[in-house]
């Protein structure tokens, strides 16, 4: 297997493939990432987020039904916690376009994001200023889209996004499903020489979050309960696997809250989390192996 290592939104990318792919596929793998990126990264300020921020309007995007139809779930799921409008929240901490990592006051998300924030398959709008951010699930759906525009490529294929990855087929030898699966860490989220477990994944995706990743400050992180603008306590870590990454990275999101259990199941994801006391938990079918000690089992 060949990997391709480059640098993209903030974070290092991995593409794994059985040969070296082409400059004609390099090529449609930056076209994507700049078209996601400059429609909807709140750090740039030539962003379409950016400019609905400061004067409201409309964005297209083919992306904006898929996700926020997700986040709309999420916010359901979670009573609240998850909303595309935490960007402001995020920003009073210090998390904002410089990366001041400042903190002033909490910032409370509006809770009628859905009145405030419209879309159809291909838009979003807004009728007055307003920060959207969709790390709950976007670098999933980038993730999705990268592999998407590989799907021309013969064999094996691991789209990696800093560890929010998806797997076509089953790893390097180019077996296929059947195959013996791709073997993934699943990092401590105290201490990154360590995994708490391994995950085998083929034809599927896993996406991770953890409160020590973009963490600043006296406790600060980017996990935020957009019900009060401060970050998450109880989980320190999720893992979720999904057969699209932006799934596995919406669930991920929500398994730091009340209700993200029950929204997995509901869409048929597969979880483990870590809660800040070092206590690990996991769905009844995860097919993860788990080097702590024996997590509690989260009913469905």
């Amino acid at each position: 297997m060949v990997i391709w290592r480059f640098e993209a939104i903030g974070t290092r990318w991995e593409i794994e493939s059985a040969d070296e792919l082409s400059a004609d596929s390099r090529a449609a793998v930056d076209a994507v990432i700049e078209r996601f990126d400059r429609e909807w990264s709140r750090f740039r300020p030539d962003s379409d987020v950016t400019r609905l921020a400061r004067e409201g309007g409309m964005l297209a995007s083919s992306d904006a039904g898929a996700m926020l139809d997700a986040y709309r779930e999420l916010s359901d799921a979670t009573a609240g916690a998850v909303n595309p409008l935490v960007g402001e929240s995020l920003e009073a901490l210090g998390y904002d376009a410089s990366y001041s990592l400042t903190a002033g006051n909490p910032v409370i998300a509006p809770v009628d994001w859905t009145q405030r924030l419209r879309w159809t398959t291909g838009t979003a709008a807004v009728a007055h200023p307003a920060l959207i951010d969709v790390g709950a699930l976007g670098k999933g759906r980038l993730v999705d889209l990268v592999r998407d525009a590989l799907s021309d490529v013969p064999g094996d294929l691991i789209v990696d996004a800093g560890g929010d990855l998806a797997v076509r087929g089953a790893g390097a030898d180019g077996s296929g499903a059947d195959g013996p699966g791709v073997r993934i860490g699943l990092e401590h989220p105290f201490d990154p020489s360590r995994a708490i477990g391994v995950a085998t994944i083929r034809d599927q995706a896993l996406c991770a979050s953890a409160i020590n990743r973009r963490a600043w400050g006296d406790g600060l992180h980017h996990v935020l309960d957009a019900r009060t603008g401060m970050p998450v306590r109880t989980w320190a870590a999720t893992w979720a696997i999904a057969p699209d990454a932006m799934t596995a990275d919406a669930v991920a999101t929500a398994l730091f809250f009340d209700g993200g259990p029950e929204l997995a199941a509901r869409w048929g994801v597969e979880w483990v989390r870590m809660s800040t006391d070092g206590r690990a938990q996991r769905s009844p079918g995860c097919p993860v192996e788990i080097f702590t000690p024996t997590p509690t089992r989260s009913p469905r």
